[in-house]
């Protein structure tokens, strides 16, 4: 096996391009003309083409002179070295980009004025309705595998981990895919009144998001990070950050723009550019567009790279490759769309290689029926979207699948099953999900009906308690997908006092594993019995995490509290959400914490509340990832108002105070280019009577 990889690895050669000064000269062009086979150096001028004894290799770079190369038999690698140049091209003259960039009577410049102009003829919103289908691959794999890897003890005694590793034909280095996820959508736009969804139509996920639910996270991260492009907007929305488009309309000032040659791509005439950012420190792409020559001046085909200066998310390398395609009513859309990107972490862990293929199909501009835009969700998913059988995908896959891609249910299945890997995994779940699953696996691959945890709650340290031991559980979907319990008991070997806890809840609509998953549904009752401190109520995580024990000064002002809550939750598919509730609580002080009444000094050791609560929030374009614990918001560029009223209840059942408590909040992440971002993050709270205690 590692034999067979190494020459599939010898059939490919290496190199790196450089100056006369040996500094890398990054996104060169790399191919065998007249062959159509070419490729584009990384960030640090690396690349990777296949071998081809007998032809000559040209190298070219946008003010360097042209070199040439002969491979033969032996050649392997190859270190390149360009000579700088000054270069005449027709009328125009482009100079080095060393030199002073003027964008005064440039042609290139004012070649990208026309561009931007026209991208108004071209915007398919201009018609009543369009649609169009997608298929979407986004494969997740360990990146460059050594030959010392695969021949140490880890790898040799893992038979399916050689097995899985593979030659990537995307950067030539030797890959171990990990996770695989396919979507089939259908896109439909109404022009008015305006509207615009994503149907899911199918959709699947291979790989380690079976094994921990953690994968899934990592998959939904993705999804988030890599997101689609479109260089027709002002700006592209990536790696969590907003690009200038080279097609925007701060791009003229934003980017240095050259023009390169003249060119036929699949026998249509067009205008080669390149492109840097103006101000190599700015977060911008760097990479070339295939300008039709013709009345449209549509891009024909671009490739956009992250500078490699900017590492952005631990993107050490990417790089995107668009392609537009004329339909038979003179329109030219974006039909083929991918994105490769290779990720440094650090030292310890893994490179990772991301590699999405996106391809649009069937464009059409038919009336659409009314039923397709119902409802104000801009994602909806067919009914049997997640159930789709092989025949579906083979119908509908528009990139082929590799041969590990393909045997990723195998891959998966032969890890579970090895020597030793229970116990691994055992470890990997309690370290970062901080819970044990009861009654999971299996042949049928069947998930958890009941989790114990969270794990780091079973034992920590209070001032009343002294140690304090801690058992907790929860069901899950597996058992009932719309009824969960989650609860605990617990004792303090100081105090010898017991405490418990339970939240019951019922959903409304079916849950995949957790009861917080979006869109939330529900009532839930709580009913509890234990100890905590005023400063615990803003915590983000449980108050018995043993890492709180661990504190710099000692927490002795604390309570008793008996506890029952009632509540509903509704959330809607586009960012809408309500609650209400009663909440019923009695406070006893312990430790050094005391209740004094202003007027007369008499101590207070004991304080009944009673509230009922009214909320309402609207956070349009916001997305979760769900954990193990919680679910966490993935998109933190949609911003957030918040309004909530509480109001303290006096003389009702059992309630001592009167209260009228208004919140309003708002949140918005401001970007301010190449700078970063600011959140504004502002709460106000006004308390309409007399504040009854504090």
């Amino acid at each position: 096996m590692v034999s067979t990889l190494q020459m599939m690895a010898q059939q490919k050669i290496t190199g790196r391009v450089i100056d006369d000064d040996g500094f890398a000269v990054s996104y060169a062009s790399v191919q065998y003309k007249g062959h159509k086979i070419a490729i584009s150096s990384d960030g640090e001028g690396k690349f990777t083409i296949e071998k081809k004894p007998g032809l000559m290799l040209t190298v070219s770079a946008l003010s360097y002179k042209t070199a040439t190369v002969k491979v033969d038999e032996k050649t392997s690698f190859l270190e390149i070295k360009l000579k700088d140049d000054s270069h005449k091209l027709g009328e125009v003259v482009v100079k080095s980009k060393k030199g002073r960039y003027k964008r005064k009577d440039n042609p290139a410049v004012e070649l990208m004025r026309r561009v931007i102009a026209a991208k108004k003829k071209s915007d398919l919103s201009n018609y009543d309705y369009y649609q169009y289908d997608k298929y979407q691959k986004i494969t997740l794999a360990l990146n460059d595998i050594t030959k010392e890897q695969m021949e140490g003890k880890f790898f040799s005694k893992r038979q399916y981990l050689l097995d899985q590793v593979e030659l990537s034909p995307y950067n030539g280095k030797l890959t171990l895919p990990v996770s695989i996820d396919e979507t089939v959508s259908q896109h439909v736009y109404r022009k008015n009144p305006k509207s615009e969804k994503d149907i899911i139509k199918g959709q699947q996920s291979n790989g380690i998001g079976q094994v921990i639910q953690t994968g899934e996270i990592l998959n939904t991260a993705i999804k988030d990070v890599f997101t689609d492009v479109d260089i027709y907007d002002d700006y592209v929305r990536l790696l969590q950050y907003p690009f200038p488009s080279p097609l925007g309309r701060t791009a003229i000032s934003f980017y240095h723009y050259y023009i390169e040659d003249t060119v036929y791509v699949n026998r249509d005439l067009c205008y080669h550019l390149q492109f840097i950012p103006a101000n190599s420190q700015d977060f911008g792409f760097r990479g070339e567009l295939y300008v039709l020559a013709d009345s449209t001046l549509h891009v024909k085909k671009c490739n956009l790279y992250m500078p490699h200066n900017s590492a952005v998310n631990w993107v050490k390398d990417m790089k995107i490759e668009q392609e537009y395609t004329k339909l038979d009513n003179g329109e030219w859309v974006l039909t083929k769309d991918d994105m490769i990107a290779e990720m440094h972490m650090n030292k310890l862990l893994q490179d990772l290689l991301v590699v999405r293929n996106t391809r649009i199909t069937d464009y059409a501009f038919d009336p659409l029926p009314k039923m397709l835009f119902k409802g104000k969700a801009k994602v909806r998913h067919d009914m049997d979207a997640m159930n789709r059988d092989e025949a579906y995908w083979n119908k509908y896959r528009q990139v082929g699948l590799t041969k590990s891609e393909s045997s990723m249910d195998s891959f998966i299945h032969r890890m579970e099953n090895s020597k030793g890997f229970k116990y691994i995994i055992f470890g990997v779940k309690a370290l970062m999900e901080n819970y044990v699953e009861i009654g999971s696996g299996g042949k049928d691959g069947r998930k958890s009906l009941f989790d114990l945890g969270p794990i780091n709650t079973f034992l920590s340290n209070n001032y009343v308690d002294g140690v304090r031991l801690r058992l907790a559980a929860r069901t899950m979907a597996a058992l009932n997908p719309h009824f969960f319990w989650d609860g605990y008991g617990a004792y303090g070997t100081k105090s010898h006092n017991w405490y418990y806890g339970h939240l019951f809840t019922y959903s409304l609509n079916k849950k995949k594993n957790s009861p917080f998953e979006f869109p939330m549904r529900k009532f839930v009752f709580e009913i509890g019995h234990d100890i905590t401190s005023p400063s615990d109520d803003n915590l983000l995580h449980n108050k018995d995490n043993f890492f709180m024990t661990i504190r710099a000064a000692t927490q002795d002002q604390m309570y008793l509290y008996q506890r029952q809550k009632f509540s509903f939750v509704y959330e809607t598919d586009w960012g809408l959400r309500f609650d209400a509730g009663m909440r019923w609580q009695s406070n006893r002080t312990v430790g050094n914490l005391h209740y004094f009444k202003v007027n007369t000094g008499e101590e207070v050791k004991k304080i009944r509340t009673t509230e009922a609560s009214v909320g309402i929030d609207y956070n349009p374009g916001v997305t979760y990832v769900n954990t193990k614990q919680q679910r966490l918001p993935i998109n933190l560029d949609s911003p957030e108002l918040t309004l909530r009223h509480s109001m303290g209840l006096d003389g009702f059942m059992g309630g001592q105070y009167q209260s009228n408590l208004t919140t309003l909040g708002i949140y918005k992440r401001q970007w301010l280019g190449s700078f970063g971002y600011v959140d504004f993050n502002i709460v106000g709270k006004m308390q309409w009577n007399k504040v009854p205690f504090t």
